[in-house]
């Protein structure tokens, strides 16, 4: 397929979910991590929270790869 011409390039960046960020923190100052992966308000907040201060067109789910062991019964917790 042939490149087309755009206005911009777009970039892709990983990021630690806004962990930065002072919003993330206050956020996260309120409750634990495992509340804040389970909650869907919360992690939809904090996933958006980019998204709105940095003004970007993309956002990256938050959550944590070991959150997918918890159906399995493992013992899982964050410090």
């Amino acid at each position: 397929m042939p490149r087309r011409k755009v206005d911009y390039t777009p970039v892709w960046l990983m990021r630690q979910a806004g962990r930065y960020m002072k919003e993330y923190q206050e956020v996260r100052s309120k409750v634990d991590f495992l509340t804040l992966c389970k909650t869907p308000e919360l992690a939809a907040n904090v996933t958006l929270q980019p998204v709105d201060i940095l003004g970007v067109d993309a956002a990256i789910l938050f959550s944590d790869i070991l959150i997918a062991v918890r159906p399995w019964e493992c013992t899982l917790s964050f410090r």
